[in-house]
């Protein structure tokens, strides 16, 4: 409508001015109701095609639209492990800091886990203390041993020499029994040896490994223990937190409430204007935004980023070819803003919907030389039209508390 009385003033008033002054016609007498279009026929058709034109220039060069909003990550609750809630220290929202226990699941299997795996140390460092004695043992037998092998060599040694001197005093017999006694002596320091080095072994190393095995399983049942008490990832706000003791949480189907990060949602918008205006939309451009959670207020923005793909065109891998008629939406260009002075968004509720126009600026190409002198016009006249943008939005602005509350009913 604004754009029709604009054009209006430079087409169908002049018209009707050469009609009255120059040729004599008046309204009401050759100038009826009936013979309108007749007699303003050039202003008219003129007027039309005026603000198409205008309407085309202003849109096209200078975005706007409402699809606007100002997105923030959530955080599902969900515990490691499936459980049944034990105690909740959390009422259905509530703030929270970074580590602050929510809720606790039933612990009392992972509580005896680590019973187990602590009665397991104790047991083999007991172990280990027996192993001390076995040593000892090993060492007792050794010693005797050797002594039993010493005696039965001394022995042997007395006998062979005294069948040197005067055979007929020993019997051969008795030299080969002595002889057979030497290795068996023998055979037993070796298995003393044996028996002492096995402790040893079981002592420096088998015990060692079995008792690093249970305090490995100490640790894993401390972890599972650990996992029964859920935390905040992240200072923030917990909200719809409606678990309670007795229900079943489950990592993969039954989430227990949101958190919202502290700070998630501030200080930057996502815009989606018609793909039209993609050759348009850079970065850098200077933008207002209108917001519904911080009604009759006009915020500076900036564009910090247009994104390079449209999201209703992505594709996923299933079982079935894609049919493209099956993609029901155009799809918008996604646009980053955020605002131009700092604190802008202060006040704007996270998630709270908006409305944007984006300006362009032709300042660069109206400077250079190398622009002709009709060139510059026009770019004058699209950076200027951009007040007609600027009018409108300033009007929604206006007008949206008053039609949302009033005519909208809500």
């Amino acid at each position: 409508m604004l754009e029709l009385l604009l054009c209006s003033m430079l087409t169908i008033l002049p018209d009707y001015l050469y009609r009255r002054y120059v040729q004599g016609k008046r309204i009401g007498k050759e100038i009826t109701l009936y013979s309108v279009w007749f007699e303003l026929r050039w202003g008219i058709t003129l007027c039309l095609m005026l603000t198409i034109g205008l309407i085309t220039v202003v849109f096209y060069n200078h975005p706007a639209t409402d699809n606007v909003t100002v997105f923030f990550r959530t955080v599902p609750i969900l515990p490691e492990t499936n459980g049944r809630v034990a105690e909740t220290y959390l009422g259905v929202s509530g703030e929270v800091k970074q580590g602050q226990p929510i809720f606790r699941l039933d612990s009392s299997k992972q509580e005896a886990a680590v019973e187990t795996a602590r009665r397991k140390i104790a047991e083999t460092d007991a172990e280990m203390a027996v192993a001390t004695t076995d040593i000892a043992a090993a060492e007792g037998r050794l010693q005797e041993a050797r002594g039993n092998y010493q005696q039965a060599v001394d022995e042997l040694a007395t006998k062979q020499e005294i069948y040197r001197r005067n055979p007929g005093a020993v019997a051969t017999r008795d030299i080969e029994k002595l002889q057979v006694a030497v290795q068996g002596r023998q055979g037993a320091i070796d298995a003393a040896i044996a028996a002492k080095q096995q402790a040893e072994a079981r002592l420096s190393t088998l015990l060692p490994a079995q008792k690093a095995s249970a305090d490995a399983e100490l640790a894993q049942a401390e972890v599972d223990l650990s996992k029964t008490i859920v935390r905040a990832g992240v200072t923030g706000r917990v909200e719809q937190f409606t678990l309670r003791v007795g229900d079943v949480v489950n990592p993969l189907m039954r989430p227990a409430g949101v958190l919202v990060p502290e700070g998630t949602g501030q200080g930057r918008l996502q815009a989606g204007f018609s793909q039209v205006e993609a050759q348009v939309l850079k970065p850098g451009m200077v933008a207002e935004v209108a917001c519904a959670s911080k009604p009759w207020t006009v915020i500076p923005m900036v564009v910090t980023g247009v994104q390079d793909y449209i999201a209703a065109g992505q594709l996923r891998s299933g079982e079935q070819l894609i049919d493209v008629q099956q993609v029901t939406q155009p799809g918008t260009v996604l646009a980053f803003l955020e605002p131009l002075y700092a604190g802008g968004l202060d006040g704007v509720a996270p998630g709270s919907s908006c409305f944007a126009n984006a300006y362009s600026s032709h300042h660069e190409e109206i400077i250079s030389p190398e622009t002709g002198t009709m060139q510059r016009v026009v770019l004058h006249v699209v950076d200027g039209v951009a007040l007609v943008h600027a009018l409108l939005l300033r009007i929604q602005v206006l007008i949206f508390p008053i039609r949302t509350l009033v005519f909208a009913g809500h």
